[in-house]
């Protein structure tokens, strides 16, 4: 094993300050508020619609998908019983430098007079490009270090945004709630990194791997927040109107079957029909990201109902039976397994698209650009993440030795456990007492 050095104190400041000067930078360049006057290529998602729309009016969705971000992703991968200042702390600095380097990133597709114009609708996608990066983030979870993950952050969103703009303005395809751009990109770009990330001594396991039960507590309310939130992720950037409205009852039943087949199907498969914790954090989601791709389409309630059902079903017999042969047989593992969240519901989602835009329920669809979509998402993720490895794997990152890792203690101070446990058994006894009394 080789020998990391995994002291923060100059590398870890040097590369987050650097990188944040360059970006104050580029902002003073580039970016300035929307004053509403549009004189060059406009978004590729805005049209006459959005225009119209005062510039208030998408705020509370920028605000549900910015709980999703902040509290549902960083709260869902506290399961790990020695990794929760990471899992929130980190993904507050992933999404914080994420956000700003996407605006940049999706802004330079669009110049208007050769200006980034910043509004509500930009700084929702800008949200979305963040979320690649936190759904990669667990797929290495725990066996990174924080610059590595920033190295990540700026690579990601830069490949990201490249095949988002293939996709909604070269393809022109259908994706409103980012099954294929967002959910599939971000799951196999995290595999493909932790794929090169391999660790021959994490192959039978960690003692820090698992959870304890207050640690998968504190996972069900990133899932909570996650679940309640979903319909305005999938519908934020839709139509305005009838479309929205569409996309948003699409997704609230979608994640509402899901949830069905999530509980029926984890009972099915553990021993005496016990629920799995894991299985109810993660695939009751699936609808969400199943559905995404044709959240905005005619597909009627049924067929929402449809997809998140097959999406728990698959998410759940995902984390039960592949995960396993993924760690074992092809040397990937995945932390959270995003693959089972959004990998597969991804794939799922972009096949849904496939058939629904070939059945004609979307106005000017073409089934062929949607599996143009799909292939270049999962293309571009597998080779960007591959590539984005290779630079993280450099020894001088300040990544942890197998043994330190799922490990705060090694890039946070952490209460002493012996302190710990002085303070419960001090509070017991005071809690006692007063009870006596």
């Amino acid at each position: 094993m080789p020998a990391y050095a995994t002291n923060m104190r100059m590398k870890f400041p040097i590369v987050a300050l650097t990188l944040e000067i360059i970006t104050i930078i580029l902002f003073a360049v580039f970016v300035v508020y929307d004053d509403g006057k549009h004189h060059g290529h406009d978004d590729a998602h805005s049209n006459s619609s959005h225009d119209e729309q005062q510039p208030m009016d998408l705020y509370p969705m920028f605000q549900d998908v910015h709980v999703m971000i902040f509290i549902g992703f960083g709260f869902l991968m506290t399961f790990l019983k020695k990794y929760g200042f990471s899992s929130v702390g980190v993904n507050l600095l992933l999404a914080a430098f994420g956000l700003q380097w996407g605006l940049l990133m999706q802004g330079i597709w669009h110049l208007d007079d050769g200006k980034i114009k910043i509004n509500i609708f930009k700084i929702i996608n800008a949200d979305f490009s963040t979320a690649t990066v936190l759904i990669s983030f667990g797929a290495v979870l725990g066996k990174t270090s924080p610059v590595q993950l920033l190295i990540m952050t700026i690579l990601e969103i830069t490949i990201f945004s490249i095949n988002e703009h293939l996709v909604a303005t070269v393809l022109e395809a259908n994706d409103v709630g980012a099954s294929m751009i967002i959910h599939a990109y971000g799951a196999y770009f995290g595999l493909a990194v932790a794929r090169v990330l391999y660790r021959p001594g994490l192959r039978n396991g960690h003692e820090n791997e698992g959870s304890v039960y207050h640690s998968d507590l504190f996972a069900m309310i990133g899932t909570v927040f996650l679940w309640m939130f979903w319909p305005s992720f999938n519908s934020a950037i839709a139509e305005p109107g009838l479309t929205q409205l569409t996309a948003v009852i699409n997704t609230y039943l979608s994640l509402a079957a899901c949830v069905l087949s999530a509980y029926a199907v984890s009972s099915l498969v553990e021993h005496k029909g016990k629920l799995d914790m894991v299985h109810i954090q993660n695939a009751t989601l699936a609808g969400g990201v199943a559905v995404g791709t044709c959240a905005d389409m005619s597909i009627g309630p049924f067929g929402a109902m449809l997809i998140g059902l097959v999406a728990g079903i698959i998410s759940t017999l995902g984390f039960k039976y592949l995960s396993p042969i993924l760690a074992s047989n092809l040397g990937i593992q995945d932390t959270c397994g995003v693959h089972n969240l959004h990998g597969m519901p991804g794939i799922l989602g972009g096949l849904a698209g496939i058939v629904a835009v070939a059945l004609g329920k979307k106005e000017g669809g073409n089934a062929a650009m949607q599996a143009a979509a799909l292939a270049s998402s999962i293309g571009f993720a597998l080779v960007g993440g591959f590539l984005t490895g290779f630079i993280m794997k450099l020894p001088f990152w300040g990544q942890p030795p197998d043994q330190k890792c799922y490990d705060d203690s090694i890039y946070w101070e952490v209460p002493d456990e012996g302190e710990e446990n002085e303070e419960s058994l001090a509070h017991a006894d005071h809690s006692k007492n007063k009870a006596e009394a």
